[in-house]
């Protein structure tokens, strides 16, 4: 198993987030969480990644702390840096080759090449996203959180976004994602969480769950 959950339970003060959540989670597989707004997704999300603790439960990660990358609203690029520093900056933090074709090759996966010395700060909402994935892909996790990483992206940036998604997935990276489009993602997941009235309400294979209202649509956390 790659990742664990043993009866999890969050609470802000004494408002119940959700409580008794309980998983297992395979190496090279991919998990969809699901749930109406408010629902505590995000929340859980973080709880798995190490972000945030638990008010209750255990979680158990076998994968090495260096390989566990987390993408969510924040881009966590450094805006006064141009594309090309950024990610030099990233791969000195994960000791990492930093020399200029390396990270020319991945800003070119992303469509960013053209824009390598460009200030990241002057960067749309899906080069900048995009640029954060290149960020994190170009330390190859074993494990991988998603945090509604394709809201407000243009058409382009969503491919680009899918596609590497998908060679992390081809290369054995487990992944967690909370999704903005669970119907339009849930082909790409191997199994579906769904938090439903603060506890678990479906947790099995991604091609017998049937999303249904809000949950069909996403949103947020």
């Amino acid at each position: 198993m790659m990742l664990r959950l043993s009866n999890v339970a969050k609470f802000y003060g004494s408002k119940l987030v959700f409580r008794n959540v309980s998983l297992e989670l395979a190496r090279g597989r991919v998990l969809l969480l699901v749930g109406e707004n408010g629902a505590g997704k995000s929340t859980l999300l973080k709880i798995m990644s190490g972000l945030s603790r638990p008010s209750a439960g255990s979680v158990q990660c076998d994968a090495p702390q260096e390989r566990i990358a987390y993408i969510g609203h924040q881009t966590f690029i450094y805006p006064r840096l141009s594309a090309v520093e950024n990610l030099a900056f990233w791969a000195r933090l994960y000791g990492l080759d930093g020399g200029e074709t390396r990270l020319m090759a991945a800003l070119d996966r992303v469509g960013l090449k053209a824009a390598a010395h460009e200030e990241a700060g002057s960067f749309s909402r899906g080069m900048a996203q995009r640029l954060s994935l290149a960020r994190v892909f170009m330390i190859e996790p074993e494990l991988l959180f998603l945090d509604e990483p394709g809201t407000g992206l243009d058409v382009r940036s969503q491919e680009i976004m899918h596609r590497e998604i998908a060679a992390a997935r081809g290369r054995g990276a487990t992944i967690v994602w909370v999704s903005h489009d669970v119907a339009g993602d849930l082909h790409r997941a191997d199994t579906v969480l769904a938090i439903e009235r603060h506890c678990v309400g479906y947790f099995g294979d991604a091609e017998d769950y049937v999303p249904t209202g809000a949950v069909a649509a996403g949103g947020a956390a």
